[in-house]
């Protein structure tokens, strides 16, 4: 049982590291895109002309934030929650409600994880690009996407052990 408990607190340690090393990373591309925009805006006020890739790799970039970054929002509680009803119940009722959610929400992303898994081999098989002058591999982004969705559900699995767990320990988790 000892082994058990120690493997998951390994695991709740290491999804939180993941969590925020994908923060990192969405801070880069959240920088990289400002950049972008601005050196956009520069160009067309001074000499009327486009980079071309701004807003399709802008919106690439959204789509890799809001994936990448997921994970992290919700190890540091970020999320939005209805905590109305659990308020007016007994501490114990409100952890098992708590961790039945998460418990439910892990295996829902697994599900999307995998039609996004489904996705991205899809686009690599059948070779698809932006249907822009770019003529972007889609894969790539989608694969940002799906590296993104993994740290969530690896995340969103660490905290249902923790929610689990803090049945009985009584710490307050999400």
């Amino acid at each position: 049982m000892n082994d058990w408990v120690t493997t998951m607190n390994r695991l709740v340690k290491l999804s939180d590291a993941l969590s925020d090393v994908m923060a990192t990373v969405s801070a880069v591309i959240l920088g990289v895109m400002t950049l972008l925009i601005l050196v956009e805006i520069f160009l067309w006020n001074l000499f009327q002309k486009t980079t071309l890739i701004a807003d399709e790799y802008s919106a690439y970039g959204l789509a890799a934030i809001i994936f990448l970054g997921a994970g992290y929002c919700l190890k540091e509680k970020g999320h939005i929650r209805i905590t109305l009803i659990l308020g007016f119940l007994p501490q114990i009722a409100a952890r098992i409600i708590t961790f039945i959610a998460t418990a439910i929400t892990t295996v829902f992303m697994g599900y999307l994880w995998w039609y996004l898994f489904k996705m991205v081999t899809s686009a690599i098989r059948y070779e698809s690009t932006s249907g822009t002058l770019t003529h972007t591999p889609l894969w790539i982004p989608q694969t940002l996407m799906l590296i993104g969705a993994t740290c969530f559900f690896i995340q969103l699995f660490a905290t249902s052990i923790k929610t689990f767990t803090a049945i009985k320990t009584k710490e307050e988790v999400v």
